[in-house]
């Protein structure tokens, strides 16, 4: 397994319980693609320096996680279809993820 993370922004427009099921539904990828979620960081909503889809302003999700390739094409995939995703980048954080077990 590798180790990436992914940046989302999010739409302004969705309420928060909307950002949940999406957060939920992108875990649950990654955990079924016997995946490891390491860290789902919110950083809030930001201006942006440009308007994407007519708007000014977005919210940004950080994920961090331990997977298999085929994990992040099923994610990519999933994040496409899904309207309440405006933008997103995937980056190879390690070539190899080690757990730390006792």
């Amino acid at each position: 397994m590798r180790q990436y993370e992914t940046l989302l922004l999010l739409s302004p427009e969705l309420a928060a319980e909307a950002r949940k099921d999406v957060l939920d539904t992108l875990t649950g990828i990654i955990e079924r693609e016997n995946g490891k979620m390491l860290q789902a960081d919110e950083w809030g909503m930001r201006d942006l320096a440009y308007a994407v889809r007519k708007q000014s302003r977005g919210y940004y999700v950080r994920l961090e996680y331990a997977a298999p390739g085929n994990c992040v094409a099923e994610l990519e995939r999933i994040i496409r279809i899904n309207d309440g995703v405006f933008k997103f980048i995937t980056v190879k954080l390690g070539d190899e993820f080690k757990t730390e077990e006792a």
